[in-house]
């Protein structure tokens, strides 16, 4: 699953590439379903969703789609993702994937505030997955040094 602009290309099931929320704005007010895509600091995170099948030349089995995530309080504040996975899967699991990305989107941005993971030029390929792997390296240090720092133990990084 990947957040996409609004502006998004994507392949329609017919053929043609259409913009993403030109494809949203041609569902009916009865393909959106209000669901939680997780517990956040104020209880269970609401949204309206909405998907849509996407590229219909694919491979057996696999299913794409174009999610979109509106506002309850804000309707015209929408978000959207382009999704792939097992032709199965519900709406309900896209959804609960959509709103895992939150803690990874934090994580990263702790590791941005702490470690410096953003203060790299790509100058190659080596050099910026060292850098990154420094970064990430360092931020698991400090989670973890927070976390015994919490329970007055002592620190030990491993199993």
């Amino acid at each position: 699953m990947v957040a996409v602009p609004r502006t998004q290309m994507v392949i329609s099931m017919r053929l043609t590439q259409e913009r993403a929320h030109h494809l949203i704005a041609e569902l009916e007010q009865t393909a959106w379903q209000r669901l939680s895509c997780g517990d956040g600091a104020h209880g269970p995170r609401l949204y309206d969703w909405a998907s849509v099948d996407i590229r219909p030349l694919r491979e057996p089995g696999a299913g794409h789609w174009l999610l979109a995530r509106r506002s309850i309080s804000n309707p015209g504040d929408l978000a959207y993702y382009i999704c792939f996975a097992d032709e199965r899967t519900h709406m309900e699991e896209l959804v609960r994937v959509a709103g895992s990305r939150w803690a990874v989107e934090e994580c990263f941005q702790a590791a941005k505030n702490e470690t410096g993971l953003d203060h790299y030029q790509v100058r190659g390929y080596r050099a910026w997955y060292r850098h990154i792997t420094l970064c990430m390296a360092a931020s698991v240090f400090l989670v973890r040094l927070q976390q015994v720092a919490k329970k007055g133990g002592p620190l030990y990084i491993g199993h």
